[in-house]
């Protein structure tokens, strides 16, 4: 009998044992199940997107800053020219950290699209907040803001009724006149590109003919360049982006340089945009599409209408004042992904008569 009871107590004990090894382990589980969720809520805490960029830091930083405070999504982000951003992504493949491919004029755009960086998104938000025309055709790539490419001219010796269209800019009475920037640069060949999509080839290179021989003097590297050469006497009236002239008139409000707004025969003020794709690799495309959609808010685009003094892509949000005071801006409708596919074209058509 008293073997009985030490056999059952030792059964008792054995059961015991086990059941609370049973209760430690069901424990140990319930906390590997906490410390698996804590890494999840700081997974998600430092949620990232990685953007590729070839506006400069100043200009983004602050919009960065502003979505990571509004939505605890970090941005890192790298600068460069977008020629080499292009090939980054294509040499990076699968392999790339980047989501967003972000960059100025719709010609670069277009060639990451083309080298097939991109990838098409489907937004309602977009959709409702981009025009068309500022947006790719397959959703790869959407316009956030926009800058006319306008006439500036010397208010001493230019009566701007004398003033009218780029194509005007090829009359002999401008002969020794004129200003450009080079033609090196992406801006004027994205404009040379949609006068051949409006006029054909030919008559395009009749135009351009005319501003190579109407210039004063070499063109310039720039067009800030531009503006103070006319304010300085060398010519009288230039072709710049917008911007450039009102960051002139913003540091002196007197200056002898005007802005005058011109038509694509009849069609309105060549525009471009700076803009923005998720690229075709992106490790975070739900957080990438969040961004640029935000990009593109009413919020958003009051700040890129202050910050550079540019036109906001969202047709609901108001210019800031100083541009407002320029005139209305008719921009031309076309969808600015010719500004790409013609741009080849341009470079050829500059070349052959001689648009340094």
């Amino acid at each position: 009998m008293k073997f009985l009871n030490k056999t059952i107590t030792l059964i008792s004990v054995l059961m015991l044992t086990a059941c609370s090894e049973n209760g430690g382990q069901k424990e140990e589980y319930t906390k590997g199940s906490e410390i698996t969720q804590e890494a999840k809520n700081i997974e998600a805490k430092t949620e990232k997107v990685v953007v590729y960029s070839s506006r400069k830091e100043h200009l983004i930083k602050p919009f960065f800053e502003e979505f990571t405070a509004n939505t605890g999504i970090e941005i890192d982000y790298i600068t460069d020219k977008a020629g080499p951003l292009v090939t980054r992504l294509k040499a990076e493949g699968a392999r790339t950290p980047a989501d967003i491919f972000m960059t100025v004029d719709a010609g670069n755009l277009w060639l990451a699209k083309r080298e097939g960086v991109l990838q098409s998104v489907t937004s309602t938000t977009l959709e409702n907040n981009i025009p068309n025309n500022f947006q790719d055709p397959d959703n790869q790539w959407f316009g956030l803001t926009v800058r006319a490419r306008t006439m500036v001219y010397d208010t001493n010796k230019v009566n701007p009724k004398e003033l009218s269209s780029y194509e005007d800019l090829a009359d002999a009475k401008w002969k020794g006149r004129l200003c450009l920037r080079t033609s090196k640069k992406v801006y004027n060949q994205s404009l040379v590109a949609m006068l051949i999509a409006r006029h054909g080839e030919a008559k395009a290179e009749s135009i351009v003919k005319g501003w190579v021989d109407n210039l004063a003097t070499a063109p310039f590297s720039n067009d800030t360049k531009v503006v103070k050469a006319i304010e300085a006497g060398q010519c009288e009236v230039g072709i710049v982006n917008s911007y450039y002239f009102g960051r002139l008139e913003k540091e002196n409000p007197d200056i002898s340089v005007a802005l005058y707004l011109p038509e694509n025969s009849g069609q309105g003020v060549h525009v471009n945009i700076s803009g923005a794709g998720i690229t075709k690799h992106a490790k975070n495309p739900k957080a990438a599409l969040q961004l640029i959609e935000w990009l593109s808010s009413k919020s958003a685009q009051q700040m890129y209408a202050g910050l550079n003094l540019e036109y906001p892509a969202n047709t609901s949000v108001e210019s800031i004042e100083q541009v407002q005071a320029w005139g209305e801006l008719n921009a031309d409708t076309m969808n600015l992904s010719k500004a790409g596919e013609l741009q080849p074209a341009a470079v050829q058509l500059m070349d052959r008569v001689g648009y340094k």
